[in-house]
């Protein structure tokens, strides 16, 4: 189990990243973070709708294409939260409100078309069961490059221990174009409150390319949350 800050150390561009898993008081956590290299990817900020976040342009009159970059991040649906990094985010919350399961409610999309980084989607799911809950973490991305092949990955945990959960991110690091992540998602230590625990994500991210985090954690038993964004454009 690695701290998020050693992990990251060294990398200026992991791109979009979900953890999910437990802190020591056995309740739920989600965080969500963008980074960005362009002025388009960098004009952005989270704000909350209810219990939706998303993301929005800090200045419009600089937004130039919002098809990549402006989506709902977190959906709520009765006991699931729901986190991407795009618009997959709607597609899961619709299609599990038919009761599909997370895996098939992505079975119609893919990794995104911005040739020739195509950059995978990234999704996961909380579920609450009671005062228990478990989580599931997937990756849509692209076959060495191949626009016409994806590779599907779901990694799915039950009764997480306290203190622990895990972390996956669109990309290895910085290059020309993006390399995608690789691999099972990164088992990472949560430790301490919201505060700190957001702090730690925060100051582990490359100054010049972070943009935005959000962390939800949850009491698995009533389902009440307490949330925290970090914007750099504020």
């Amino acid at each position: 189990m690695l701290k998020i800050n050693d992990y990251l150390k060294g990398n200026a561009y992991p791109g979009r990243g979900i953890i999910i898993g437990r802190n020591r008081d056995g309740r739920a956590v989600l965080a969500y973070f963008i980074m960005g290299r362009s002025d388009n990817s960098r004009n952005r900020v989270f704000v909350t709708d209810g219990d939706t976040v998303r993301t929005k342009a800090f200045d419009e009159s600089k937004m130039t294409d919002p098809s990549l970059v402006i989506y709902n991040a977190v959906r709520t649906l009765g006991n699931k939260t729901i986190v991407t990094n795009g618009d997959q985010t709607d597609t899961i919350a619709e299609l599990m409100d038919k009761q599909y399961s997370f895996e098939q409610s992505l079975r119609g999309r893919e990794f995104e078309p911005d040739h020739p980084n195509y950059t995978p989607r990234i999704s996961g799911i909380a579920h609450l069961i009671g005062d228990e809950f478990n989580y599931a973490l997937s990756i849509l991305k692209t076959d060495s490059g191949d626009k016409g092949a994806t590779l599907r990955q779901t990694f799915a945990y039950s009764n997480p221990i306290k203190g622990g959960g895990h972390f996956i991110h669109t990309y290895k690091g910085d290059g020309e174009p993006l390399p995608s992540f690789v691999g099972e998602p990164v088992k990472i230590e949560i430790s301490g409150g919201i505060d700190e625990f957001a702090s730690e994500v925060w100051n582990s991210l490359d100054e010049s390319n972070r943009i935005s985090l959000y962390v939800r954690v949850i009491d698995t038993a009533s389902g009440d949350y307490d949330e925290r964004i970090i914007n750099k454009n504020a």
